[in-house]
């Protein structure tokens, strides 16, 4: 065999096994664990996260009926949640949690958004979906972007930042919400379609996030919300392979 056969089909195999590993990248599973967690995309949560200014304007694009991004129903009342933001910092590691006060003293963590800063000023951000809706180890993150350049980034890190705590709790929302019924998973899908092709994203089982021990987080789950997604899982029928 010859030399230059031999580099041709070393290529060749190389390539093959590249787009294998890429297809199977491609396919990884999008579609989260629970029916009920299909009510927010966290690609397109990612999204409305790089466009905003700061964390109360994203708390409202999160929200805003017009946008249509929060279509979670958690308790199945009927009713789409709202869903605020909590943030806790700790150094360079900020941690951003969306939660749904499902009353008075009951809460479910719906995802967080993990950040933090390395040496050289590089930014890294990750989505991370609640394991109870999401699946174990559920992570949404940009790829190829520059993230340090994202106004709310800019903002984060900026002098005598002080970490974002909503105001808004069960029973008291801002003036602008209205109570609405949740959308089919069908038709949600079809409106956060412009929103997810802005930004290439990927999901990946591992954390990026490497100094997230620093915060003392522990998820709130609501007791509630657990019974509801079970209920929602034994009348959910199985996923083709």
């Amino acid at each position: 065999m010859s030399k230059a056969l031999k580099v041709f089909l070393i290529v060749t195999i190389t390539l093959s096994v590249f787009s294998v590993v890429r297809a199977q990248e491609e396919m990884t599973v999008v579609t989260p664990l629970t029916e009920a967690a299909e009510g927010l995309d966290l690609q397109a949560v990612c999204e409305l996260f790089k466009d905003a200014e700061g964390l109360e304007e994203f708390e409202k694009a999160l929200n805003d009926p017009e946008t249509g991004i929060n279509n979670l129903d958690l308790d199945e009342n009927g009713e789409v949640d709202y869903i605020r933001v909590i943030e806790e910092a700790a150094d360079d590691t900020h941690l951003i949690v969306l939660q749904v006060p499902i009353a008075e003293n009951d809460f479910q963590d719906v995802a967080t958004i993990e950040i933090e800063r390395t040496e050289g000023d590089t930014v890294n951000l990750q989505v991370h979906g609640s394991d109870m809706l999401y699946g174990p180890d559920f992570y949404v993150y940009p790829a190829a972007v520059r993230i340090n350049t994202w106004p709310i980034i800019l903002r984060i890190y900026g002098t005598a930042y002080r970490p974002y705590r909503s105001p808004y709790r069960f029973g008291y929302y801002p003036s602008w919400w209205r109570m609405r019924h949740p959308l089919r998973v069908n038709v949600y899908r079809t409106r956060i379609v412009p929103l997810r092709g802005r930004t290439p994203h990927r999901i990946t089982r591992a954390t990026r996030i490497r100094t997230i021990h620093r915060l003392s987080y522990r998820p709130r789950v609501s007791k509630r919300v657990r019974r509801a997604v079970r209920k929602r899982s034994q009348r959910r029928p199985p996923r083709r392979r």
